[in-house]
C-alpha cells in the first residue's frame, strides 16, 4: 500500500449531527445579505453597472475541459467523480473586493469553477441545472471561523467600497511590506493579506483551495486546484509588474494564453478526524499529515483569449457562480457556507435587475464569446 493509501481506510462518514448552528444565524445570515447588497449598491451607484458583491473583478476567463482520473479508490470517486468522464469548464480568476480596483491593491486571489454536464440529485436552487461550481480562494483556510465573524469582516469592507481608491494603492503597499516581514518571520496573518496585503503574485501560479468543506458523497472534504504544468508552476511565486498597469494581472493571465496552454490538478482532501479537522471551525487548516490532498481530476485549458469584453459581457454579467450550485453529493457544510447560500442568491438578484439581463447557468459552453 502506498503511503498515501492509508489515508483512505478511514475518511469520516458525514452525519447531520456534526452540523451546529450557531447563535442567532439567520440574523447573521440577514446581516450578511445587508452587508453584500450596500457593497453592491454603492458600486452600482458609482459606476452604474452591477457587480458581483465581492470578486467583482475578473483577470481571466478561460474555457477547457476537466478529466475525471480513472481507477480512482471508492473513498475519491464521490459524486462527480464517481466514473471516468470529460466535461466542459469554465474558470473565473479574479480578486476579492466588490469594485474594480487597481491591481496595485493586491488582495486574495480567486477561482470559480464550473463544471457542465454534471447529472444527478441538485442542491435546492439549481434544479433543472447541470453544473457544478467549485469556488475557491488562494488559501488552505478561512480568514475567520465562523458565520458571525465573517459577518464583521464583511461590514468593513462595505464600509470601504469604493471610497479613497488612491489611498488603498499605498495602504496595500504597506500592508505587503508588514506581511513580508511577519512571513520572514515564518508568521502569516490573513487579516493583512485579506486587507490588501497580498503579495502581488501571478494568479496562475497559485493553488486554490475550496477553505471550508464540502460533502463528498458519504464523506466529508475540502477540494484544492493545483498548478501541474511546468509552465504554470514557473509561475508560483512570481511576481506581477504592475507600474502604472491597472489591469496588470488580466494583462499577465491573458499574455500567458496567448503563447501557451495549462494543466492543473483537482485534488480532495478527506476528513479523518473530526476534532483536529473541524466541520464548523472554518478557519482550521486541515493537516495533511492526517489527510492529504489526493488528486482525483485534472483541468486542461489550451490556448485562447483569456479575457475580452464580450467574454466579460457572457460570463461576468450573465452567470454567477455560487458553491450552492451544484448536486447534493457536494452540498457545501458549515456555517460560513449556510448563511452564504440565502447571501449570493440576493446579490445574483441585484445584478440582474440593474443591468437589466437575466443570469443563468449554461448548458453548454459551444457559443461562449472569444
Amino acid at each position: 500500500m502506498q503511503s498515501s493509501d492509508r489515508h483512505l481506510d478511514a475518511p469520516v462518514i458525514y452525519d447531520p449531527a456534526f452540523e451546529t448552528m450557531e447563535p442567532d444565524e439567520p440574523q447573521t445570515e440577514a446581516g450578511l445579505i445587508d452587508a453584500l447588497t450596500k457593497i453592491s449598491e454603492t458600486v452600482f451607484r458609482h459606476s452604474e453597472h452591477a457587480q458581483r458583491a465581492v470578486h467583482a473583478k475578473s483577470h481571466g476567463l478561460l474555457r477547457g475541459e476537466i478529466e475525471v482520473l480513472p481507477g480512482l479508490p471508492t473513498a475519491l470517486a464521490q459524486g462527480v467523480f464517481a466514473q471516468p468522464a470529460r466535461y466542459p469548464v469554465l474558470m473565473r480568476l479574479s480578486t476579492s473586493p466588490g469594485d474594480v480596483l487597481d491591481d496595485k491593491v493586491s488582495t486574495p486571489r480567486g477561482m470559480a469553477i464550473k463544471i457542465i454536464g454534471v447529472e444527478g440529485e441538485r442542491l435546492a436552487g439549481s434544479e433543472g441545472d447541470v453544473t457544478q461550481d467549485f469556488v475557491l480562494i488562494d488559501g488552505p483556510a478561512f480568514s475567520v471561523s465562523g458565520a458571525k465573524k465573517f459577518l464583521g469582516n464583511l461590514k468593513l469592507l462595505a464600509a470601504t467600497t469604493d471610497k479613497a481608491p488612491e489611498l488603498k494603492k499605498v495602504l496595500s503597499a504597506v500592508l505587503r511590506g508588514a506581511e513580508s516581514m511577519l512571513e520572514s518571520a515564518g508568521i502569516e496573518s490573513s487579516k493583512l493579506v485579506a486587507l490588501g496585503g497580498h503579495p502581488t503574485t501571478n494568479p496562475l501560479g497559485e493553488t486554490y483551495y475550496s477553505q471550508v468543506p464540502i460533502l463528498f458523497g458519504r464523506y466529508m472534504a475540502k477540494i484544492s486546484v493545483a498548478p501541474v504544468s511546468p509552465e504554470l508552476q514557473a509561475l508560483t511565486g512570481s511576481p506581477v509588474d504592475l507600474k502604472e498597469k491597472p489591469d496588470g494581472l488580466r494583462d499577465a493571465v491573458t499574455d500567458f494564453f496567448a503563447a501557451a496552454e495549462a494543466q492543473w490538478e483537482v485534488r480532495v482532501q478527506l476528513c479523518t478526524d473530526l476534532e483536529k479537522m473541524p466541520i464548523e471551525d472554518a478557519a482550521v487548516v486541515w493537516s495533511e499529515e492526517l489527510s492529504p490532498y489526493l488528486p482525483v481530476a485534472r483541468i486542461t485549458v489550451p490556448r485562447q483569449v483569456a479575457w475580452s469584453g464580450p467574454r466579460s459581457y457572457a460570463v461576468d454579467d450573465g452567470m454567477s457562480f455560487s458553491p450552492w450550485h451544484g448536486i447534493a453529493q457536494h452540498r457545501p457544510l458549515g456555517s460560513v457556507m449556510r448563511v452564504r447560500r440565502a447571501a449570493y442568491a440576493v446579490s445574483v438578484r441585484l445584478r440582474a435587475a440593474h443591468n437589466g439581463r437575466s443570469i443563468t447557468e449554461p448548458a453548454s459552453l459551444e457559443n461562449l464569446p472569444d
